[in-house]
């Protein structure tokens, strides 16, 4: 059963389901049930969520043809993702510890990132080298251009 679209006070998720991001951060697509988000990540760029706009913590919160939206969504994110940033692999992670709120994670990762072969959330390895991150950070007006056309279609 799916909760009806509605904040929850304190709810960070909420706020950015709604639209309210953070500086730096970008919607790129709206659906009347989720958002995809380009977050502003210094040592990753492309990362980018998939946000429930109803405030629901789980994926068997659910019914059958919302969680199957919702599994589109993530995978056209992730094909706009290996399309543009030609990552070496593709992290999709919904943890929702932090904020209980239903959001996908989809990262681009390269050998070269802080934290790889680690999840971006454990304690960085290296520091990946600026002029590389900012050739990743160039490729961003492409990436905001493959979401767009992975969601016009199909």
């Amino acid at each position: 059963m799916t909760a009806q679209p509605q904040a929850v006070p304190d709810c960070e998720l909420c706020g950015l389901a709604a639209g309210a991001v953070s500086p730096g951060a970008q919607v790129v697509f709206e659906h009347e049930k989720f958002v995809v988000i380009l977050a502003d990540e210094a040592n990753y760029p492309g990362f980018a969520r998939v946000v429930w706009r109803a405030h629901v913590r789980e994926m068997s919160d659910l019914d059958d043809d919302d969680r199957l939206l919702v599994n589109d969504a993530v995978y056209k994110l992730e094909l706009a993702v290996r399309e543009a940033m030609q990552p070496l692999k593709v992290n999709v992670a919904s943890l929702g510890n932090v904020v209980p709120h239903l959001h996908w994670h989809v990262i681009p990762r390269y050998a070269d990132d802080a934290h790889f072969p680690a999840p971006v959330w454990a304690q960085a390895m290296r520091a990946t080298d600026q002029a590389v991150l900012a050739s990743r950070r160039a490729l961003l007006p492409q990436l905001v251009r493959a979401i767009e056309r992975q969601f016009a279609t199909r």
